[in-house]
C-alpha cells in the first residue's frame, strides 16, 4: 500500500540554527575544504603531484605497493627467529597426558624446552608457548584434524578431546614456568634433575681403578650448584689446583645455602571438604614432610662433599707439600740440616728399633710373670699360716 506524504504547510519556515549550535551548514557544492591530515591528504597530494590527477594511475600506484608490502612482510616472516624451542618431537607419552594429574608432568617437555630446562628465559617460554598454542589449539584443530561424524548436530564441534586435554596441559605449563614462584617450586623437583639424582656416585663406585674423579664430580656439583642463593658457585678446579682453590671449594660446599623447596609436592586438601580441622592437618603434614625432605637433601649435599673429599687426589699432594714445608722449618730453626741417611740406613734403624721394642716387650712380661709368681708365693704363705693357726687354737 503506498504512503501519501502529507504537503508542507505554506507558512512553514525552516528554523535558523542557534548561535550555540556546533552544527554549521554545508559548504556549497565545489567549495569543501580538505583538512591536511590522514590516509586521504595524502592520496591526494600524490593523485595532484604525482599522477596528474588520474585516478587509474594511482590506483595503479597503490596496489603495486601493497604488493611489495606484502612481499616484504612474507620474507620478514620466514627470517623470523624462534630461538631455538617448541620444536621438539612430540611422542604419545606427551600428547596422552591427564590435566588432572598436572603435577606429575614434565612442563619443560610440554613446551618443547627439553633442552633448555632451568636455563630458559621469559622470552623463550613465552615463545614456545604461543608456537605450541598454534599448533594445538582446539579450534584449528576441530577444523584440520578432527574426525568427521555422520550426525548433522556434531558439525563443526570437535570430536579430538585427547587434543583439547592436551591444550589444557600446555596452559598449565605455561602458567607455571611464566610465573618466578610457581616456577622456582617445579625446579626444585624437575623429574628429569630427580633421574639424575639416582645416578650420584658411590663410596664403591670411587676405588674403582678407572674412576675418574674430576669428570665425574664436577657434573655432581653443577647439578647442585643451581639451587645455590650465592652466585657465582666456585669450579672444583684440576690436578694442580692451589691449596687456596681446594679450601675455598670446599669451604663453600660444606657452608652451602639451598633455596631448594619441595612445596610442589604438597598433598592437596581433600576435594569437596570444607572442614578447618582437615586443612590444619593438611598443612601441618605438608609442613613436616617439607622439612623432611629439606634435611635430606642437606644430608645428601654434604655426604657427597664427604665423599668427593675423601678420594681428592689433591689432598694427599698437599698434606705431603705441607709435611715437607713443616720439615724444613724444623732444619731452619735448628741452623743445621741433619746428614741425610741412605736407603739401608733407614732399614737398619728400623731393624734396631723393632729389636729394641721387643726386647723391651720381652722384659715387661718376665717382670709382670715374676710379680705374678710371688704374689702366689705370698697369698700361699698367708693361707697356710691361716690353718697352722686355727690347728693351734683347736688344740
Amino acid at each position: 500500500m503506498a504512503v501519501i506524504i502529507p504537503p508542507v504547510a505554506a507558512s512553514y519556515k525552516t528554523p535558523s540554527p542557534p548561535s550555540t549550535s556546533r552544527l554549521s551548514a554545508p559548504h556549497p557544492s565545489g567549495h569543501r575544504t580538505l583538512l591536511p591530515v590522514g590516509p586521504a591528504y595524502v592520496n591526494h597530494l600524490r593523485l595532484s603531484l604525482h599522477h596528474q590527477h588520474s585516478f587509474s594511475a594511482l590506483d595503479k600506484h597503490l596496489e603495486a605497493e601493497a604488493q611489495r608490502l606484502a612481499s616484504l612482510n612474507a620474507n620478514a616472516n620466514t627470517e623470523v627467529d624462534d630461538l631455538g624451542v617448541g620444536s621438539e618431537e612430540e611422542d604419545d607419552s606427551i600428547l596422552t597426558l591427564d590435566p588432572k594429574e598436572w603435577k606429575k608432568h614434565d612442563y619443560y617437555k610440554v613446551l618443547g624446552l627439553s633442552h633448555l630446562r632451568h636455563n630458559a628465559t621469559q622470552e623463550q617460554i613465552k615463545f614456545a608457548h604461543r608456537k605450541k598454542v598454534l599448533k594445538h589449539h582446539p579450534d584449528k584443530k576441530a577444523s584440520s584434524t578432527a574426525p568427521t561424524s555422520t550426525s548433522a548436530f556434531l558439525t563443526g564441534v570437535n570430536l579430538n578431546t585427547n587434543d583439547d586435554a592436551f591444550f589444557k596441559c600446555i596452559s598449565k605449563a605455561h602458567e607455571v614456568l611464566s610465573n618466578p614462584e610457581k616456577r622456582r617450586q617445579f625446579d626444585s623437583v624437575d623429574p628429569h634433575f630427580m633421574d639424575l639424582e639416582e645416578d650420584m656416585p658411590t663410596a664403591a663406585e670411587t676405588k674403582s681403578k678407572n674412576f675418574e674423579f674430576f669428570k665425574t664430580f664436577t657434573h655432581v656439583f653443577d647439578l647442585y650448584s643451581r639451587f645455590s642463593k650465592v652466585q657465582p658457585v666456585p669450579g672444583l678446579g684440576h690436578i694442580d689446583s692451589t691449596k687456596e682453590e681446594v679450601e675455598g671449594f670446599y669451604d663453600f660446599w660444606y657452608n652451602f645455602d639451598s633455596w631448594r623447596s619441595f612445596e610442589w609436592m604438597d598433598k592437596e586438601v581433600n576435594e569437596g571438604s570444607d572442614s578447618r580441622d582437615d586443612k590444619r592437618y593438611t598443612e601441618k603434614k605438608n609442613k613436616t614432610e617439607r622439612a623432611r625432605r629439606k634435611k635430606e637433601d642437606i644430608a645428601k649435599v654434604r655426604g657427597l662433599v664427604d665423599l668427593a673429599l675423601s678420594v681428592d687426589p689433591r689432598i694427599k699432594r698437599i698434606k705431603q707439600q705441607e709435611k715437607e714445608a713443616r720439615e724444613a722449618k724444623k732444619r731452619g730453626a735448628s741452623g743445621k740440616a741433619g746428614p741425610s741417611k741412605t736407603k739401608q740406613q733407614e732399614e737398619q734403624d728400623k731393624k734396631r728399633l723393632e729389636e729394641e721394642a721387643a726386647q723391651k716387650e720381652a722384659a715387661e712380661q718376665a717382670a709382670r710373670a715374676d710379680a705374678k709368681k710371688a704374689k702366689a708365693a705370698a697369698a700361699n704363705a698367708a693361707k697356710k699360716a691361716r690353718r697352722q693357726a686355727r690347728a693351734a687354737e683347736g688344740s
